[in-house]
């Protein structure tokens, strides 16, 4: 998930010196965050070969889903702000080590417990990628900071759109543990390249890890505009965390039949939307004042986009691919778009505590998307994809009620 650079000068620092970075450690970072953000992926296309594989319901293999999410918002709560306080090389390094292991994990387990156990703890330390960012565009000089951060951006997009066809197209050829193994070897040799690549800083806040946690705790009680977008991400996160939860069931399902292939290939529907409204956020820096409108509007057009995609699921065939394939792309835009657009909001309210800040959002953003996960898995289980599409719908109607909410303290704000 995109985060801003971050800097806290309100506290003792010894600040780093931006001496510039090299191309190849800017390419190297992009491949990190790529890798690494997939993990939190990589089991949405494959819960139902996972359920049959180790004999549980598809509900109970869906809980893989919201372990990983909720371990990722653990991560982010309560690792990502030592990344201030800490020396980077050793944290980061070691978080992937970790994570390699996990990875490694999940391709031995013997029974979904341990599988989760495995998948929270991979979740946990994949917030590398949310350090990695903030530390490059920190390494960077002042005239390629902007690409910097493209590029780890680019390679932190390509690994969420990616992750489910690759995890597919691996699952198709060597099965769903294989898809594990690949990516605890790549994890593994990311570690590696980053431990003889990264240059070895010395912290840079001079303060306790408990002060750091208690500025966390003041950011969130003085700034009411940052818990009403913290609330609207969840509820954009959940949706997209029931939907795509459950999708995977509907397609292998007796309507469409898909294999795992075909539900890796239409995982990439979502790519155009997403890109769409990465252009529109763009548009949207030089029309700050549409912020909260686009917001309102992105919400509702997320509700609406459960139209098509609830009709899909009685019109099987070309007829509901097709409007399956309409209502992903208005849902993924209308999600990145919020998304975009949150951010754009929360890291101009306080510039010297944009690392608290984004500690804040992305954890409710991630411990929404768990719950969304949890819920549709548990609608589709009781009352099919109708009961599935109902539950995301809510979601993002509930986000136009925290929308609401925010206008007055966005006015005052501005």
């Amino acid at each position: 998930m995109p985060v801003q650079e971050s800097s806290d000068s309100n506290v003792n620092a010894a600040p780093l010196q931006s001496t510039g970075i090299s191309p190849g450690l800017v390419r190297l970072m992009a491949v990190t965050c790529a890798v690494t953000v997939a993990n939190l992926y990589y089991a949405q296309p494959l819960l139902h070969v996972i359920a049959s594989g180790l004999r549980v319901s598809g509900s109970s293999a869906s809980l893989l889903v919201t372990v990983s999410q909720l371990g990722y918002a653990a991560g982010m709560l309560f690792i990502v702000p030592a990344g201030d306080i800490m020396r980077r090389r050793p944290l980061l390094t070691g978080l992937l080590a970790v994570c390699a292991v996990a990875m490694a994990g999940c391709a031995v387990s013997p029974d979904l417990p341990v599988l989760a156990a495995a998948a929270m703890a991979s979740g946990i330390t994949s917030v590398v990628v949310q350090m990695l960012v903030p530390y490059a565009a920190t390494l960077a000089g002042d005239n390629e900071r902007g690409k910097v951060i493209g590029t780890l951006m680019g390679g932190l997009l390509i690994g969420i759109l990616l992750s489910r066809t690759f995890a597919s197209g691996i699952s198709q050829v060597a099965g769903w543990r294989a898809v594990y193994a690949v990516a605890a070897v790549a994890i593994a040799a990311n570690a590696i390249a980053l431990r003889k690549a990264l240059p070895d800083h010395g912290r840079q806040l001079a303060i306790s890890y408990g002060e750091q946690m208690r500025g966390v705790l003041d950011v969130v009680r003085s700034e009411p505009v940052l818990r009403w977008r913290s609330l609207i991400a969840a509820c954009g996160f959940g949706t997209f965390g029931c939907f795509w939860t459950t999708i995977t069931f509907l397609l292998s399902g007796p309507e469409y039949g898909f294999n795992q292939l075909e539900i890796g290939l239409f995982a990439l529907v979502g790519a155009a939307g997403a890109a769409t409204a990465m252009f529109g956020g763009r548009q949207l820096d030089a029309r700050p004042h549409l912020r909260w409108r686009v917001t309102g509007v992105a919400m509702g057009l997320l509700v609406l986009s459960y139209l098509p995609i609830g009709f899909a699921g009685a019109h099987a065939g070309a007829p509901g691919l097709v409007l399956l394939v309409i209502g992903v792309l208005l849902m993924d835009a209308c999600v990145q778009g919020s998304h975009v657009t949150n951010q754009s909001v929360i890291y101009e309210l306080s510039p010297g505590a944009r690392s608290r800040i984004t500690t804040v959002y992305i954890t409710t953003m991630f411990a929404g998307g768990a719950i969304g996960s949890a819920l549709g898995a548990q609608a589709y289980a009781r009352w099919g994809w109708t009961g599935a599409v109902i539950t995301a719908a809510i979601l993002p109607a509930l986000g136009l009620l925290c929308w609401l909410a925010s206008r007055r303290h966005e006015v005052k704000t501005r």
